[in-house]
């Protein structure tokens, strides 16, 4: 079972796979799973529930238990840092980009992604990691720097 440390890094790398690559499937989709529970508009429930500023337990449950095969995460070439992810509206539906919810703040789930050439929006993104490009120049990872 392959465990990552920083959640928000596994977001990123299901941006690219589910959403982006539409490779690790089913899609999870925010809207369904809660209408499948009686619930409407996502962001209005968020925003009802003061769970602005929060992952959605159901989303966080979802996808901290979600397994990403380890041939899948050799195909990811790129990551990009945008805080505008689709992952990120289905984890936090109200969620208005201005703090630090999906900072990711380790890159030592790198080991994780030997695929990884590319890097985006990694000064203007959710990318909150001291030396950072550093530590992707050490693994020959080419950064929009």
């Amino acid at each position: 079972m392959t465990r990552f440390h920083d959640f928000n890094l596994k977001l990123l790398v299901i941006e690219e796979l589910m959403y982006s690559a539409g490779t690790l499937l089913p899609v999870y989709d925010l809207g369904e799973a809660l209408a499948a529970r009686g619930i409407g508009d996502p962001a209005s429930y968020a925003l009802e529930n003061d769970l602005v500023g929060e992952v959605l337990p159901e989303s966080r449950e979802y996808f901290e238990a979600l397994e990403i095969p380890a041939e899948l995460l050799a195909t990811v070439e790129e990551l990009c840092f945008d805080a505008g992810a689709d992952v990120f509206r289905h984890c936090a539906p109200a969620w208005d980009g201005e703090d630090d919810l999906f900072d990711v703040r380790s890159l030592d789930d790198l080991d994780l992604l030997p695929g990884l050439r590319e890097v985006t929006f990694v000064e203007d993104g959710v990318l909150a990691v001291p030396d950072a490009a550093e530590v992707f120049a050490a693994r020959g990872i080419t950064t929009d720097e």
